[in-house]
């Protein structure tokens, strides 16, 4: 059963297509957005490292680190196009009453991410071409761009869960202040938040890459940092994300009391609430979770007469369905159940480091590290089911209704159908690119490459010599 079909949304016919179809391409997008922000960064580490230290290995990781970077941008850019289209296309009323305000983030996304293809195109084009600092800067433009637009994001999706900034007369904005809206109350927690689940995916992916390396006996300098610098990137960013975790689920708390009751499922308001593990919500009930008692009031307020309100204290008219109560809690639970474990597996690694001072080749880490990436990707996933379903059965909340944002005429199926044909396609694309250019790599080696800013390695130069010998 799909998901949209959980939430029941039926009526009108259009808005389950425009929901499966939305939830699709946001899913699909979001798991290159780490890309952008993070492995850049990775990338500028491994740079700097190799012109710092004339650590050769460490400049043809940031060579070849670009060229992934590269096209899993162009797929990006792709997959986000088509989320622009989608606004207009499928949530007219959203645009049509909002769109001076939603759109403003939007723009300024635009504009960071014009920045961040001209000066990635620069980067690209720069190895050997430009003199090494000069070329190192214009990937700090990149990482900088890449951040720039994510904020951009997060400021249009968090203004949904605390619109602010605008004034409404007669269902109509008739003033906008662009930097509330911009920067609304959940901005920069969500912003925080998203930027370290960045490092944390597109960390744990590329270290879990090497780590199979690693396994396979290859382990060398080229692999071990390899696996070193996005490994240690995301083991630094996961206890930093649990604290702001934390924060937000009582910013939840405190400001959107529908989600929160809906994460803890809450169906009476009270104190001493328990917080359920696993379970799901039926006909008003929470049935076959395992209830903590009064932990969900302690979370919420550090006492567990901390009062929480329940499902009571909302209008039976916009109160979410038991279906989306369901989704948004075991969401909730996936999401702080793969989190902890990745934070186990970041402790480890501390502790073999601290031990040590070495990459650690212990198999079961290096096994635990190697599934890392997909670990940390359905963490992301799940929370932004949190974020977005949570929001249910508004889409700006507290203004729009999701039923009164969606388009109302036509046939969506259609252009669902061929938004996954399209989406496979750059998908298997770009999969295809990169098993081919890893499979490149592995038979080049790492010894015989000719290194960027670096001398050439020593068979090239004596070929070069005995040449001219000859000569």
């Amino acid at each position: 059963m799909t998901l949209s079909a959980l939430l029941g949304a039926v009526d009108p016919p259009q808005l389950l297509p425009a929901r499966e179809q939305m939830a699709f391409t946001l899913g699909f997008h979001i798991i290159l957005v780490p890309f952008g922000v993070a492995f850049t960064f990775m990338m500028l580490i491994c740079q700097y490292r190799g012109l710092r230290r004339g650590d050769q290995q460490a400049l043809l990781l940031a060579q070849r680190w670009s060229k992934v970077a590269a096209v899993l941008f162009a797929v990006g850019a792709v997959s986000g196009t088509v989320l622009t289209f989608e606004l207009g296309l499928l949530w007219p009323g959203l645009m049509g009453k909002y769109g001076s305000a939603f759109g403003f983030p939007f723009a300024i996304e635009g504009l960071f991410f014009f920045l961040e293809a001209i000066f990635m195109a620069i980067y690209i084009y720069g190895w050997k071409r430009l003199p090494p600092w000069p070329h190192f800067f214009t990937g700090v433009v990149v990482t900088l761009s890449g951040v720039g637009g994510t904020a951009s994001v997060i400021a249009a999706n968090s203004w949904m869960n605390q619109p602010a900034g605008i004034l409404v007369k007669n269902g109509r904005v008739v003033d906008v202040i662009p930097s509330k809206v911009f920067f609304n109350g959940a901005f920069w927690w969500e912003m925080v938040h998203m930027l370290l689940a960045a490092y944390i995916v597109a960390g744990f992916m590329v270290a879990g890459v090497y780590a199979w390396d690693l396994l396979k006996g290859r382990r060398d300098h080229y692999h071990r940092l390899g696996f070193l610098v996005p490994f240690t990137v995301a083991a630094i960013a996961m206890p930093l994300q649990f604290l702001v975790g934390d924060t937000i689920a009582r910013q939840v708390f405190d400001r959107e009391p529908a989600k929160f009751a809906a994460i803890e499922m809450v169906p009476t308001t009270g104190t001493h609430i328990p917080e359920i593990l696993g379970g799901v919500y039926i006909d008003g009930e929470v049935r076959y979770g395992i209830p903590l008692p009064g932990v969900a009031s302690i979370l919420a307020g550090f006492r567990p007469s901390t009062t929480i309100k329940g499902f009571d204290a909302i209008s039976p008219d916009v109160r979410p369905d038991d279906a989306v109560v369901s989704v948004v809690h075991l969401a909730f639970d996936v999401m702080v159940g793969t989190a902890s474990l990745l934070l186990l597996l970041a402790l480890w690694f501390a502790w073999l480091w601290w031990r040590r001072r070495e990459v650690p080749m212990n198999p079961w880490f290096l096994r635990s590290s190697a599934v890392a990436g997909l670990v940390s990707l359905l963490s992301l996933e799940s929370g932004w089911v949190v974020t977005e379903v949570g929001r249910q059965p508004w889409t700006v909340v507290g203004l729009l209704l999701t039923r009164d944002a969606v388009a109302t005429q036509g046939n969506l199926w259609p252009l669902f159908a061929t938004v996954l044909a399209i989406y496979f396609c750059v998908g298997a694309g770009a999969l295809f690119v990169l098993r081919t250019m890893r499979r490149r790599w592995a038979e080049e080696g790492t010894d015989a490459v000719a290194v960027p800013y670096g001398p050439r390695p020593a068979a090239a130069m004596n070929g070069r010599t005995s040449g001219a010998d000859d000569a």
